[in-house]
């Protein structure tokens, strides 16, 4: 079970978020804390809602190198912020810490479909669930929340960088050949150039990376009332 080291409400206004977002950002660290050969488990996380105010988180833990799934969590949670871009975290954190605090591994990265650092106070997602639980954490989003890049070039592994403000906060990096970028930036105890060597490192033949895309696939069966967490949990 994975306990939050630090503790910041989620159900605030928004005065009160934009001052938590920049205190939180105090404590963002880009110092990898393990050595390659230690990473034996990684986990993706996915919200997804079943309905307008009803979020399901899922967190996928998985063997690393094989990407076999080992354990399969998920939570549901009314939510209580509204949808305002730039304070996702105070929406979906509440059923994300959920899903964690069911966890049993321990996986040593986890990869949100989100945003890390690459937000308008440096905290999104990846980077505010990252620092409250102390966790490794790499944001790889679908699509650019702040800040301007030129296209990478088209094969896979490509990347060039999401500048904002005269700052390098994450990179449009090609995972398949002519297919377009996903969005990668540190969430916590990570820098940029990690966050993209540990994305492409769980590539397959999809744009999605392995484990978000499989906590999506499992999020999506719970919406269609077609999975049993029996075998993983």
């Amino acid at each position: 079970m994975i306990q939050p080291l630090y503790f910041f409400p989620f159900n605030v206004n928004i005065q009160d978020a934009v001052r938590i977002q920049k205190d939180l950002s105090q404590y963002i660290s880009f110092s990898f804390p393990f050595d390659s050969q230690e990473i034996h488990c990684l986990a993706g996380i996915d919200v997804s809602y079943l309905g307008k105010n009803l979020a399901c988180a899922v967190v996928v833990a998985f063997s690393y190198p094989e990407l076999q799934i080992i354990e399969v969590v998920h939570s549901i949670k009314k939510t209580q912020f509204p949808y305002i871009p730039g304070f996702l975290s105070f929406r979906e954190g509440p059923v994300v810490a959920a899903c964690l605090q069911k966890l049993k591994s321990l996986p040593q990265i986890f990869f949100f479909d989100g945003q890390g650092i690459a937000h308008p106070r440096g905290m999104g997602l990846a980077s505010h669930v990252g620092i409250l639980y102390n966790i490794v954490s790499i944001g790889v989003a679908k699509s650019v929340l702040v800040g301007q890049y030129e296209e990478p070039p088209s094969d896979k592994g490509e990347y060039t960088w999401i500048f904002y403000h005269d700052q390098i906060i994450g990179a449009a990096l090609r995972r398949k050949k002519d297919v377009k970028p996903v969005f990668v930036s540190p969430g916590h105890r990570i820098d940029l150039l990690s966050s993209i060597e540990w994305t492409l490192k769980v590539s397959d033949k999809y744009r999605i990376p392995t484990p978000t895309r499989i906590a999506h696939l499992y999020a999506d069966k719970i919406k269609r009332n077609e999975v049993s967490f029996d075998e993983y949990q």
